[in-house]
């Protein structure tokens, strides 16, 4: 465990000592902040035709605001993540530390953890951004923070899955761009296997629509936790780094 927390600190100290955590939080905040106007203004609106029209029905702002937030952000994410990924390992490899941390006395697994978390943890400190603008809800407002606490958990498995996958494809370049653009597809494609399950009912449309990540993050931004889900994302995030770490000792083994 301590070997892995010194990578991560590493790997963090990387981030912030050149402009991708930078550049991440900015475009993040930009963009949330963007989602959460509208989604205020669109709000305030529908409150106002309501009472023009004496008509008066409960404003759900989680239903409102809270949840088309979170599939926003989710979208931010896919976007985010490939940035994020794409230095794990082929920085390391194009400018030959890896060669150093590969003959360290360090498991493979501690390394992959230990990059593996350092990007988790960035992505959380994006999250954490989001809730300076969420705090005004629970000030002028009343939302039900149970929901938004799922939301927010499964915002984090899915990027822990999504990560972990750009950990593997980062792995198999030096090339920061190529591994960048390679997760980003790899990402976009697990996005859109849902859409598959729109027009075809074969098992094989079924099957490919259940490893879309948008259908198991759907019901967390509901605000309901379902242990399949959860299983599901926890399964990638395995499978991800599992694969970073048989990639990382086939390369100690042609060095």
């Amino acid at each position: 465990m301590k070997n892995i927390l010194a990578i991560c600190e590493k790997e963090l100290n990387s981030y912030f000592s050149s402009p991708i955590a930078y550049l991440a939080m900015a475009m993040f905040a930009i963009l949330f902040g963007f989602f959460f106007w509208n989604s205020i203004g669109y709000f305030v609106s529908i409150s106002v035709q309501s009472m023009a029209m004496g008509r008066s029905f409960p404003m759900d702002v989680n239903e409102m605001i809270i949840r088309p937030l979170l599939l926003n952000t989710s979208v931010i994410g896919l976007f985010l993540i490939p940035m994020i990924a794409m230095r794990l390992f082929a920085e390391e490899k194009r400018s030959g530390t890896i060669e150093l941390l590969l003959t360290s006395p360090i498991h493979d697994a501690e390394i992959v953890i230990g990059k593996w978390l350092a990007a988790l943890c960035l992505y959380a400190v994006l999250l954490l951004i989001s809730l300076a603008n969420i705090g005004f809800l629970f000030l002028y407002g009343k939302p039900d923070w149970q929901p938004l606490a799922a939301g927010y958990l499964g915002l984090l498995l899915q990027a822990g899955a999504l990560l972990a996958i750009g950990a593997f494809i980062s792995t198999l370049t030096k090339n920061q761009i190529i591994a960048g653009i390679t997760t980003f597809a790899v990402c976009l494609l697990l996005w859109v296997f849902e859409w598959v399950g729109g027009y075809e009912t074969a098992v094989w449309a079924k099957s490919l629509a259940y490893m879309s990540v948008v259908a198991h993050f759907e019901p967390f931004a509901k605000g309901v936790i379902d242990s399949k889900d959860a299983v599901y994302f926890l399964s990638l995030i395995f499978l991800g780094l599992f694969l970073s770490v048989r990639s990382l000792e086939s390369l100690r083994w042609r060095s």
